[in-house]
């Protein structure tokens, strides 16, 4: 029996350690900018009002349903590798150049898989079973435990956005986003969704912490907090402008329209639509009493989205029902795979946004198993009606933009009901927001 003993190579790192360190850098000046228009500072300045709030999210681990598996056979004439991988080819070669072979003699069988969401990118599991195969020259079939997927992740890594924003005459005029996240940014990549080109003083600045803990991507990259963040923060402009939070949307999109040099990946008019039919759908505004609503739109992963989250008061708390959403991904080719990926990246959006909660106390992980980490359950999962917007535009992406918008349905849905506004994830750890008001704003 071998007993490993161990030497603390850097100092182990634990989650109010880094939740400081974004602070550091919140309240820094060590930031990259990735899009700049007009003069944020000049409109700041002259607004009659300003408003900053400061939105957080914890690390989160993948948890696939199944665990990280590979199967591999290395003898000296092939390489032959079975197993659940998104990056087939990628880990091919990655393996050839691990036990220095030509990428010809590896040849990878990629099977269905119980869950990927980005953690079976990275194929360590893979390279794993290659490498122990190699030296034991005997077929081997890795197989993580719970405990060792969620422990030995590749987990979505923490961050914070600092927003800030200008009113000037009861108009939006300036709007400042800075994102600290630890290792890696996710702003990096879309500087041009919106709300840019529809704010004339725009301004997005990205930092990092780095450290030790691997991350990486996570279903719906780059917005899956991001949404409920920056929906949040609409909702909250809109009431202090005095405007309808669609209204004040449907405004912003229109100057995009107007704007030749708006310099955007998203469709004004494209938006426009999914939220006139998210309107229609969900009964907007027309619900019976003890129903309260939270809407959101988003463009991301090629695809424009608009939620409606109904929400209900049982036995005195609120209770989430059901979300209404829009898609206009165009041309859906299978519309029942379609409809499932909405449902699924709805529900994976709330769960996560309710419950998500991991994270690190010197060096070691706060959960290893669903005893300790919260996922959502089947009788919590709300009602999802699904509707696409009928258009012959090439298709777009699916598996990944229903999700980050959600948890900004449900928490613009728990500000109607409680007049509480939700700043970090998960929302499972502000019970007052769940409590009805004497007078609720909505219902």
């Amino acid at each position: 029996m071998i007993k490993a003993e161990y030497e603390e190579g850097t100092p182990l790192e634990s989650s109010s350690d880094h939740s400081a360190e974004l602070d550091k850098i919140l309240n820094g000046k060590k930031f990259e900018v990735k899009r700049e228009d007009g003069n944020v500072e000049k409109a700041f300045a002259e607004a009659d009002q300003v408003i900053e709030r400061t939105y957080s999210s914890p690390f989160l681990p993948h948890n696939c349903m199944e665990p990280m598996n590979f199967y591999a056979n290395v003898t000296e004439d092939k390489v032959h590798l079975v197993g659940p991988i998104q990056t087939p080819a990628w880990t091919a070669n990655r393996v050839a150049t691990l036990l220095k072979r030509k990428p010809e003699d590896i040849h990878l069988e990629m099977t269905r898989m119980g869950g990927g969401f980005g953690r079976r990118l990275y194929g360590d599991f893979a390279l794993e079973a290659a490498e122990v195969s190699s030296l034991a020259k005997k077929p081997v079939k890795v197989v993580f435990s719970r405990e060792d997927d969620m422990e030995d992740g590749i987990y979505r890594m923490a961050i914070k956005y600092r927003i800030k924003a200008g009113i000037k005459d009861g108009k939006l005029t300036a709007y400042h986003l800075k994102e600290a996240a630890v290792n890696s940014n996710m702003y990096d990549l879309i500087p041009n969704f919106f709300p840019a080109g529809a704010i004339e003083n725009y301004k997005v600045e990205t930092g990092n912490y780095q450290s030790n803990i691997t991350t990486g991507a996570w279903r719906a990259p780059y917005t899956n907090f991001l949404a409920s963040a920056e929906q949040s923060f609409f909702d909250e402009l809109a009431e202090a402008m005095g405007q309808d939070p669609i209204e004040m949307r449907m405004q912003l999109l229109d100057k995009v329209k107007n704007n030749e040099a708006a310099n955007v990946e998203y469709s004004a008019e494209r938006m426009q639509k999914v939220i006139e039919m998210a309107v229609e759908k969900s009964g907007w505004g027309k619900k019976e009493k003890g129903i309260y609503q939270g809407f959101v739109n988003y463009y991301c992963h090629n695809t424009h989205v608009a939620e409606v989250a109904d929400v209900e008061v049982v036995n005195g708390r609120a209770e989430l029902k059901k979300i209404t959403c829009v898609v206009d991904c165009g041309i859906v080719i299978n519309p029942t795979g379609a409809k499932n990926q909405v449902e699924g990246g709805v529900i994976d959006g709330i769960g996560h946004s309710m419950y998500g909660d991991f994270g690190f106390d010197k060096g070691a992980p706060l959960a290893n198993n669903f005893d300790r980490y919260r996922l959502i359950r089947m009788r919590e999962a709300p009602k999802v009606e699904v509707h696409f917007i009928e258009n012959e535009l090439s298709p777009t992406g699916l598996g990944e933009p229903a999700l980050p918008p959600a948890g900004g349905a449900l928490a613009n849905a728990l500000y109607a009901v409680s007049g509480k506004r939700l700043y970090s994830q998960p929302f499972v750890d502000h019970p007052e927001a769940f409590i009805p008001q004497s007078k609720p704003v909505i219902g």
